[in-house]
């Protein structure tokens, strides 16, 4: 206790903490959350890396259905959570994939109908 213009406060120390790891800067890798143990002493626990949502290749929209994980944890993942049963499941979003098949239909439509045309200018020829 101290005594500041009559009035008794109490002052309670604060415990240091210390890094468990040796890095000591404030990295992107290096982040910690400070938690209670069951002696009541008070330590770090380094917090690991958030998991980024894949994005379709195209428009960089986030991908539905697929886990958030880091590489490693991609790694020992199966496949059924890394992508979506569908053609570019994992990869591309399912508006982006949409607009691919419509315009290679509308593409070979276009082929057939040139060819469709070259042969009605050969009949009106001949």
């Amino acid at each position: 206790f101290f005594r500041v213009d009559g009035i008794c406060e109490a002052f309670n120390m604060v415990q240091r903490l210390t890094f468990r790891r040796r890095c000591t800067y404030n990295t992107k890798s290096n982040q910690q959350r400070i938690s209670k143990t069951p002696g009541g002493r008070l330590v770090y626990l380094h917090k690991k890396k958030a998991g980024s949502i894949p994005k379709c290749g195209d428009c960089k929209e986030k991908l539905h259905g697929i886990t958030p994980a880091r590489p490693k944890q991609l790694m020992s993942m199966s496949k059924r959570q890394k992508h979506v049963t569908r053609t570019y499941g994992g990869s591309r979003c399912h508006k982006c994939v949409r607009s691919r098949i419509v315009r290679a239909f509308l593409i070979e439509e276009q082929k057939i109908v040139v060819k469709v045309l070259k042969a009605q200018q050969a009949a009106q020829k001949s």
